[in-house]
């Protein structure tokens, strides 16, 4: 997609200017012809958004590539996916970036009992040693309740800050260091009924 997003622009209503917060008249005129299925008006909102969106993501999965793939992904499902969106509710740059980070977190949640092997463990025999408290790590996880085992898993593993936890979960950030604090007592106490030391940090 190479061309100049005001080429493929629907014509703007002259003198016509958007209410503070909301989208301008050619992102309106856009996602109206979108909505009706114009592939000019979403290639525009592509060529408008598309940065912004892969910046979005690439902050909730750390990876340059596949960030990139879960933008063209939410880009590609645009041509239905738009049809949900109220031009009322939100401006449509909040809502495209709401839809992108929830295909980000949906990717993370899909791979999220691969990244427990890269727990770091502080033994000098990783060979033995590291298999059975990674193992011992996933059955203590597996015991926490899943808003717990949610936050520990973003906080530590996929290394997510309090507050992008929040957002992508929807809570507040008191409530996620809430949650935090009681997951990290719960794992903690899985882990010695184990025969395990903790291994979170407790940052």
């Amino acid at each position: 997609m190479t061309s100049d997003a005001h080429s493929v622009c629907p014509t703007e209503v002259e003198g016509e200017a958007a209410a503070p917060g909301s989208d301008d008249q050619s992102t309106r005129r856009a996602i109206a012809a979108a909505q009706a299925g114009n592939k000019e008006a979403l290639h525009f909102l592509y060529v408008s958004y598309s940065g912004d969106v892969l910046r979005h993501v690439k902050r909730v999965v750390k990876d340059h590539h596949e960030a990139e793939d879960i933008t063209q992904n939410v880009f590609l499902k645009l041509n239905t996916s738009i049809r949900k969106y109220e031009p009322r509710d939100v401006p449509f740059v909040a809502w495209i970036l709401r839809v992108a980070r929830n295909a980000a977190f949906d990717h993370l949640r899909t791979r999220r009992m691969i990244p427990f092997e890269e727990i770091r463990v502080a033994d000098q025999d990783h060979a033995r040693i590291g298999r059975e408290r990674r193992h011992d790590l996933r059955t203590a996880l597996s015991q926490l309740p899943g808003d717990q085992r949610e936050v520990l898993v973003l906080r530590h593993i996929v290394g997510l800050s309090p507050v992008e936890i929040a957002e992508a979960l929807g809570k507040t950030e008191s409530s996620v260091h809430g949650l935090h604090h009681r997951g990290r007592l719960r794992l903690r106490t899985a882990l010695e009924d184990l025969g395990a030391a903790p291994v979170v940090a407790g940052t």
